[in-house]
Formats: C-alpha cells, sequence, structure tokens
C-alpha cells in the first residue's frame, strides 16, 4: 500500500499544509477539514517518503482522546463520518475515508502547550547542563527516564513551517499570550496530561511527555489539532521500564535515530548531500515506524 503523502482535493481551497495535515476551507465558514496525510517529520523536518496509513492511525487515536477527554475541556471535533461532511467534501470519500475530520474553526494560540512526566529527550539534556528544564530548577540526581516528582508544564514557540520550535520559559510564555490566557491552557494541560497517563499506563502505556494545541473560538479554550499521537508525544512500554537509560518506544524516537545514524543534523535538512532531494527514510525504518504507530492503537483501544 502506498503512502498518500499530499492530498488532492482540487475543488476545495488549500488553506495550509503542515508537517502532517492539510488544511481546507469548506462551504460552511467557520468549519475546516483536516486531512492528516502520510508525511512525517522528525526534527521539525518533513521526511521525503510516508509511512502507508499513518495518517488513519493518528486520525483514530486523535479521535479516541477526543471523546475520552471531552469532559475535561471543549475541543474543536465535529464529526469523521463522510456523510455528515458539506457536499463538497463528499466527493473526496475514497481519498478522505479514515483520515479527515470536519473541526470548528479557531484562532490558533500561537504555544505548543508540552507537559513532561519523565526526563527525557530535550528536557534531559538541559537538565545533564544546567540542572533545569525550560529554566526550571529540578533536584540534583534525577536519572535519564526518571518519573518526575509532578508533571511539569514546559512551553515552546510554535515555530513556522521549516523553523524549529524554541524551549521557553513559563514567564516567557506568559509574557507572549497573556497571563490569564497562560494559566488557562497551563491548567487544562496538566488536567489532560494526568488523565490520559492514568489511562495509558492501565494499559502498558507509559506516556512520558506530550504535546497540546489550542486555539480561540469566540472567547472560549478549545483543544485542537491532533490529540495523544505518537508523532505529538512520546510512548514507552510500562513492561521493563527502568529508569536510568533511555527506553524503547513506539514513537517518532526510532525514526529520529535512524535519522542521526544517518548522519543528519541541523542544517542539513535537505539530505546529506545538500541535495533539494531531502531525506528518504529506509524501508526498514517506514515498516519498524508503521508498525510501532499500530501497537499504541491496539493498547490503547484495547
Amino acid at each position: 500500500m502506498a503512502a498518500l503523502t499530499h492530498s488532492d482535493l482540487p475543488k476545495l481551497t488549500l488553506l495550509s499544509k503542515g508537517k502532517v495535515r492539510d488544511i481546507y476551507a469548506t462551504s460552511e465558514p467557520d468549519q475546516l477539514l483536516f486531512v492528516a496525510s502520510d508525511r512525517i517529520s522528525a526534527y521539525d523536518v518533513i521526511l521525503k517518503n510516508g509511512i502507508p496509513r499513518k495518517g488513519k492511525l493518528l486520525t483514530e487515536i486523535s479521535l479516541f482522546w477526543f471523546q475520552k477527554l471531552a469532559h475535561i475541556i471543549p475541543n474543536h471535533f465535529i464529526t469523521a463520518n463522510i456523510d455528515e461532511m458539506p457536499i463538497e467534501v463528499r466527493e473526496y470519500r475514497e481519498q478522505l475515508e479514515g483520515r479527515a475530520m470536519l473541526v470548528k474553526k479557531a484562532q490558533v494560540v500561537p504555544l505548543e502547550a508540552i507537559v513532561r512526566g519523565y526526563l527525557t529527550g530535550s528536557a534531559w539534556s538541559e537538565y545533564k547542563k544546567s540542572g533545569t528544564v525550560h529554566g526550571i530548577p529540578l533536584a540534583p540526581g534525577l536519572v535519564e527516564s526518571q518519573k518526575l516528582p509532578e508533571p511539569l508544564f514546559t512551553p515552546s514557540t510554535k515555530a513556522e513551517q521549516g523553523s524549529h520550535d524554541e524551549n521557553i520559559s513559563p514567564e516567557k510564555a506568559a509574557a507572549l499570550i497573556g497571563e490569564e490566557l497562560y494559566a488557562k491552557i497551563s491548567a487544562a494541560a496538566l488536567a489532560l496530561y494526568s488523565s490520559a497517563s492514568d489511562y495509558a499506563h492501565d494499559r502498558g502505556l507509559i506516556l512520558a511527555d506530550t504535546k497540546f494545541e489550542f486555539g480561540l473560538q469566540n472567547g472560549e479554550l478549545l483543544l485542537i489539532d491532533e490529540l495523544l499521537t505518537p508523532d505529538s508525544s512520546r510512548y514507552w512500554p510500562l513492561e521493563g521500564y527502568v529508569a536510568g537509560k533511555s527506553q524503547p518506544s513506539f514513537d517518532k524516537q526510532y525514526l529520529r535515530d535512524w535519522l542521526v545514524g544517518a548522519g543528519f543534523k541541523k542544517g542539513l535538512e535537505a539530505g546529506p548531500e545538500g541535495t533539494t532531494d531531502g531525506w528518504v527514510i529506509d524501508e526498514k525504518v517506514v515498516q519498524g515506524t508503521q508498525q510501532r504507530y499500530e501497537e499504541v492503537v491496539a493498547m490503547l483501544t484495547q
């Protein structure tokens, strides 16, 4: 099965093309069509080839969590049923089935709302250097992959396409979007993480960290974009977890590790030879990444 790396809906107006999702206008001015492609990115770089069925797996996971966590905060989801979408969308049923969501149009808050429950990734790198995470001091003597005493809300900037997100302090984030909105987002993100983490743990998964995105519609704060997918979250198997080392993962870390081993570093986004072809994922890595995404779906929905 070939990967769908680009949607093709010529009768609809394409508003934006993100790292994974293509966003279209609809005949309903307050509704948008989100299409999850099979594109995959790592280190904010879109890889040339995709992961077959990835967009459908992401959509399935997001739909699951939007429903499960709706009691915490309203979200932008309207329907994933093509028959319930505007008539101009239904024409593309074959292409969209399983990978499209009709959502409420919202003003995106320019902040990546990251919650970390374990010391890993860029947080671990910063802690080793300064004993802090996003400028927040932590106790000395912590080790890699250790569970934090309390989950941390650690915001970052929301980068434009082709740029890199930047970790920022809570104080800088509050100054960026306003203290009142920052407080609402922080509280919502921590509540979402705690509920999802407990649920995942009961099903053999550790939710090490995750990224939420929020928007405003008529002054109401909404949870938007994707939710708790392997693209936006770091999932580890609970079985075999031992702090003090890196963990096997069900997320994009498998792909990141391959990229680094193949010579990727910032500044080489066009590929190892600096060509316009970009980075092409090895077929074994394609299959391994797909398998990890499928395992997350199976474990969460069992």
